[in-house]
């Protein structure tokens, strides 16, 4: 059986959890916080980030991008890329939106961290990256029911992690009222099991980070 290490609160960690459910793939759940000293995570990805799947032969692969991808060529019965060249860019696009939203809100949360020290500059730029590509996935899904045509797929997981990464991080945030079709949207995609099961939540650093 798989394991994958993960984090709470972590959004790329998320979207494997999703996959795994979707895809009915049987796996073991290992939660961590990955910046403590006492982490494992460093154990089984170089890189010192999560997710890292474990895989039976005790190897790993990490980085959500590359395990989504592993999970698709090994696991194709449920697919959740579309068929076509033009849907599946569409889906990968949302990926890199929802990443690239995911990435500022870490890089403003682990800012404000430093309490005094804070660039406020830094975090402006932050800030107005998740706003730009919060807005530009409002655009893209407008009132659609899927993020790319008419079934679930990575873009829908890939949006649905970025923005439930939001209530746990970056509450300030009112996108839900900037973008009520994106509400409604999300509010369909919390009803799906893999969602419910995945919920994110707040850990507590125990070490010093910054």
């Amino acid at each position: 059986m798989f394991q994958l290490i993960s984090a709470t609160p972590s959004p790329y960690a998320r979207k494997v959890r999703i996959a795994l459910i979707e895809k009915n793939i049987p796996f073991k759940l290992i939660t961590e916080v990955p910046w403590n000293n006492d982490a494992i995570t460093p154990k089984y990805n170089p890189l010192a980030k999560l997710p890292v799947l474990l895989l039976d032969d005790e190897s790993s692969i990490y980085d959500s991008r590359f395990i989504l991808e592993y999970l698709e060529l090994m696991f194709p019965r449920v697919p959740l890329l579309p068929s076509d060249v033009p849907g599946r860019l569409c889906a990968k696009q949302f990926e890199v939106l929802s990443d690239g939203v995911c990435d500022a809100v870490v890089l403003l949360f682990f800012e404000r961290m430093r309490g005094e020290n804070e660039s406020q500059d830094w975090s402006a730029r932050q800030i107005r990256k998740i706003q730009g590509g919060v807005g530009e996935i409002a655009r893209l899904i407008d009132q659609r029911t899927y993020a790319v045509g008419n079934s679930f797929s990575l873009g829908d997981i890939s949006v649905g992690s970025a923005l439930g990464y939001l209530s746990v991080r970056f509450t300030e945030f009112n996108w839900r009222k900037l973008y009520p079709s994106l509400a409604q949207y999300f509010s369909v995609l919390e009803q799906r099991t893999s969602f419910k099961e995945t919920v994110p939540y707040p850990q507590t650093i125990s070490d010093k980070v910054v």
